[in-house]
């Protein structure tokens, strides 16, 4: 096998599958790049078994074949090697020893056969969307934050992908908060249900180019997702199981409603963060009156008080969250003005917008009369 290369066109062919190399393995072969000439492009692929990407890379094919390349010694190679026009060589034998040249710099490293190598599993292309690459990577920016790091629970490490007619909804929660993100498809589909295992979201959210004009089509079986887009294709296992019952959890009862700037709110809790250290568990409490909202914060390094001005509907509340979460969901949030719904100190707010586009659930933590 012999191809030519720009540089640019194959480290970034390589930085994409790269987030598809294990890097805890007993199998070497999977930490390795395969690259795929055999036909008439040339296919970079990484499979760690439960997530696959297969890219295709632009190049020239001087003779074809197929290799399996230690993934961390060749992205540092490409990485390191001179850019500008000339161009990267990567040359193989019968014995797989692989010539890497660009200009006066030659590196020799041994290859692994191909034929080794786990191909992505074949999935019928039945069930499908198709949404834009701008829609989709905002949606995981909107969901992600939101999933369990902790394995104790898989469903809370991944992400509801349920389709009804025409709409997507997208649901994430890790035990003391909950996003829905639910978006309007161009087209009416089957309905659909699974779970998305939300390092894959991640990986794929860093690959969209976010391109309003260009699509990305999903595809759906029973044990696994695949997204097609641009010249790149990834697969996942999806996690098996019934998803929480999401109805359940939410409600259109309160008696609080505020209406708040965002970024007001946003930056008052932002300050107040800075008397709190990362193991602390300081609640920000909030309290609600007619025309203000009082926030406050005591923590071993100080205190702080804000007030900002709402718009109040229902009774006076005061109660306490950790404000990380508050956070979280407000910087998602993209309008100028957000609404919250309380019923008591000891049940969730709901932050979500009048067509419920989008739903932040976040559950209340306990604050005695020494924190006020």
């Amino acid at each position: 096998m012999k191809l030519t290369f720009q540089k640019d066109d194959l480290l970034n062919g390589i930085n994409i599958v790269l987030k598809a190399v294990s890097s805890k393995t007993t199998m070497p072969i999977l930490e390795c790049i395969l690259i795929d000439a055999e036909n008439d492009a040339i296919k970079l692929t990484g499979n760690d078994m439960e997530l696959g990407i297969e890219t295709t890379v632009k190049g020239n094919i001087l003779s074809k074949g197929k290799i399996a390349l230690d993934a961390k010694l060749l992205s540092e190679i490409v990485r390191k090697l001179s850019g500008g026009e000339a161009p990267i060589t990567i040359e193989s034998d019968e014995k797989y020893t692989t010539t890497i040249t660009c200009d006066n710099s030659k590196f020799q490293i041994q290859g692994k056969n191909g034929e080794e190598f786990s191909y992505l599993p074949f999935i019928e292309k039945e069930h499908y969307i198709c949404l834009s690459q701008f829609t989709l990577k905002e949606v995981i920016r909107q969901t992600l934050f939101s999933i369990s790091a902790n394995d104790s629970n898989k469903m809370m490490t991944g992400e509801l992908f349920q389709v009804e007619e025409n709409q997507l909804k997208v649901v994430s929660l890790d035990g003391h908060r909950m996003s829905i993100r639910k978006v309007v498809l161009k087209d009416h589909y089957q309905d659909i249900k699974v779970i998305v295992p939300g390092k894959t979201l991640g990986e794929i959210s860093k690959i969209l180019s976010g391109d309003n004009d260009k699509d990305v089509l999903i595809f759906f079986s029973k044990n696994h997702i695949l997204f097609e887009f641009d010249e790149t294709v990834v697969v996942s296992r999806l996690i098996e199981g019934e998803y929480f019952k999401i109805e359940q959890m939410l409600s259109s009862d309160y008696e609080t409603k505020v209406n708040i700037n965002k970024k007001e709110f946003l930056d008052c809790i932002d300050q107040a963060s800075i008397l709190i250290r990362e193991n602390d568990k300081k609640p920000i409490i909030i309290n609600v009156t007619d025309e203000a909202m009082e926030l406050k914060l005591n923590s071993s390094f100080g205190s702080m008080n804000a007030e900002v001005s709402i718009q109040k509907t229902g009774k006076d509340i005061m109660i306490g969250f950790n404000p990380k979460f508050l956070m979280d969901a407000l910087r998602i949030i993209d309008d100028e003005n957000v609404d919250l719904y309380m019923m008591n100190p000891k049940s969730p707010c709901f932050i979500k917008n009048p067509e419920e586009s989008y739903i932040y659930l976040i559950l209340p933590v306990n604050f005695n009369a020494a924190s006020v």
